[in-house]
């Protein structure tokens, strides 16, 4: 069994944003566990928890291109800084884009090499309106998914998914170019066997400590039920059972067979980059894609709270969670099985919606705020 020790529970205290999205200045205070931001549709609520999300490797929950991030009619950048307090110390953190386009990072206002540096300071994970159809959608964005539930632990996958993804276009093209001297393709397969079992290998730990931190918990008659995760995919299947330098090898060699019919098909058929996520509820034992759109719904919800915990467990730290319009996806009592969860898992919550309503059972227990076009503030007085 898995045991959940949070040595650390970051907070965002402060966040102050300039030229982002619809924002052309905010500072904000937050003194709570649990945030609420409410407001009409359009009011800024998501571009806050962007802002947020931008704090983790990647192009955040809207995976926007971070030109999209400066406001309109602004300087043509944006900057975004949050005082992070954790064991009695305060860090400030900094990201933005310059005017010319150059992306900067800052921890306590020193330059940090990249978004991966904010790992040790705070990790951040998220649950969108976008994501509602993740079981019954393209491969594709499961194996995104995947790869943020890697990231959540291992600040480095995304670099390493990154670099895989620029090796097998490197080989696509020579393939494509028909290059004549095999070293040049020999030496491509060599990095992408390389690349691909260490991406493979760091999706199936994920998964494997997912699985098992799911079982341990394991309740059939929770409002957010618990899901059976598999993933999909030869080289995932070779490393349960063989070495990695083995599965390595037989990856290079049967990329280096397979030259002819990845050029015809002008893609690379066969690595982590065909693999999907296989996610069943396990209560029905039904695959996910087959449940109905609230159980689907739930599932995620559960899903993403295992995540949470899960992070705790391995990193020792509660992550940053941020939930977009997640209360209007529920009925009065799974809502209220919701807020209950989110309060034991140790790290801050940001939550949004449209109807104050749907966040009326939190009063005196979190911070919530109205936001409206370029503004945030506080609805109610806290103690």
């Amino acid at each position: 069994m898995m045991t959940l020790t949070i040595k650390s529970a970051p907070r965002v205290r402060r966040l102050t944003l300039s030229d982002f999205r619809s924002y052309a200045a905010l500072d904000c205070r937050f003194e709570w566990t649990i945030i609420a931001l409410i407001g009409e549709n359009g009011a800024g609520k998501t571009n806050l928890l962007e802002a947020l999300s931008l704090f983790s490797p990647g192009r955040g929950l809207r995976r926007a291109e971070l030109a999209e991030c400066a406001r309109r009619g602004g300087a043509g950048g944006f900057a975004v800084s949050i005082e992070v307090e954790a064991d009695g110390a305060t860090a400030q953190l900094g990201h933005g884009l310059t005017a010319d386009g150059e992306r900067v990072f800052r921890i306590n206002r020193a330059p940090a090499a990249s978004a991966r540096a904010f790992a040790d300071h705070v990790r951040v994970l998220w649950l969108t309106p976008a994501m509602d159809g993740l079981f019954s959608g393209p491969a594709g964005e499961r194996r995104r998914f995947l790869d943020r539930l890697a990231l959540g632990v291992d600040a480095e996958h995304g670099a390493r998914a990154n670099r895989l993804e620029r090796a097998l276009r490197n080989r696509n093209r020579l393939l494509e170019e028909g290059v004549a001297d095999r070293r040049w393709l020999d030496a491509a397969e060599q990095e992408i066997a390389a690349l691909g079992v260490a991406v493979a290998a760091a999706r199936r730990e994920t998964v494997s400590r997912l699985v098992a931190l799911i079982a341990a918990g394991r309740d059939d008659a929770s409002p957010f039920p618990w899901a059976d995760v598999t993933i999909e995919g030869e080289l995932e299947r070779r490393l349960a059972l063989d070495p990695a330098l083995a599965v390595e090898e037989w990856y290079r060699r049967e990329l280096a067979a397979s030259r002819r019919r990845d050029a015809a098909a002008g893609r690379t058929l066969i690595g982590p980059q065909a693999s999907d996520l296989a996610v069943r509820h396990g209560p029905k034992n039904e695959a996910a894609r087959a449940c109905s759109t609230g159980e689907q719904k739930a599932l995620l919800m559960g899903l993403t709270l295992a995540h949470a915990k899960l992070i705790g467990a391995m990193t020792g730290q509660a992550p940053l969670l941020l939930l977009d319009e997640i209360a209007a996806h529920f009925d009065v009592k799974r809502r209220e099985a919701l807020f209950q969860e989110l309060e034991t898992l140790g790290g801050q919550i940001w939550m949004t919606g449209a109807d104050p309503l749907l966040f009326a059972s939190l009063q005196g227990r979190a911070q919530i705020m109205r936001v409206t076009p370029g503004k945030v503030e506080r609805l109610q007085a806290t103690a």
